[in-house]
């Protein structure tokens, strides 16, 4: 299953409310991405389709080693695109803001380069 943005959007706020909740409950998606349940309800069936989640009484929402992977590539990719847009000018909200949009259609490779070229 190839991810599209909302997928990935998806899983970055499953890692981020993880790491702050220690738990993630579709409602907690709800009200952090600002969706509405029945969104929310349809998304985490393709993203556990896709294997990226599991769903459990007892925990919740955790992500799959595939998803985990998935998220953690996305958030690098978001902070080092804030870092960068930051590094050259751009206003803190305006930088997050566009590195959001950036990090879901920015090549592989690209990214790569702007990482080896920004962590000398």
């Amino acid at each position: 299953m190839i991810l599209q943005e909302s997928g990935e959007m998806y899983l970055e706020s499953i890692a981020r409310l993880k790491e702050e909740k220690g738990h993630v409950r579709a409602i907690d998606i709800c009200e952090y991405m600002g969706f509405s349940k029945p969104s929310v309800s349809r998304a985490m069936g393709l993203l556990k389709d896709g294997g990226y989640i599991i769903v459990t009484r007892e925990s919740g929402i955790e992500l799959t080693d595939l998803g985990r992977a998935t998220a953690q590539k996305i958030y690098e990719r978001h902070l080092l695109l804030t870092s960068v847009l930051k590094a050259i000018g751009v206003s803190d909200e305006v930088a997050g803001e566009d590195a959001c949009k950036i990090e879901h259609v920015i090549s592989d490779e690209t990214f790569d380069k702007l990482k080896e070229y920004f962590n000398k």
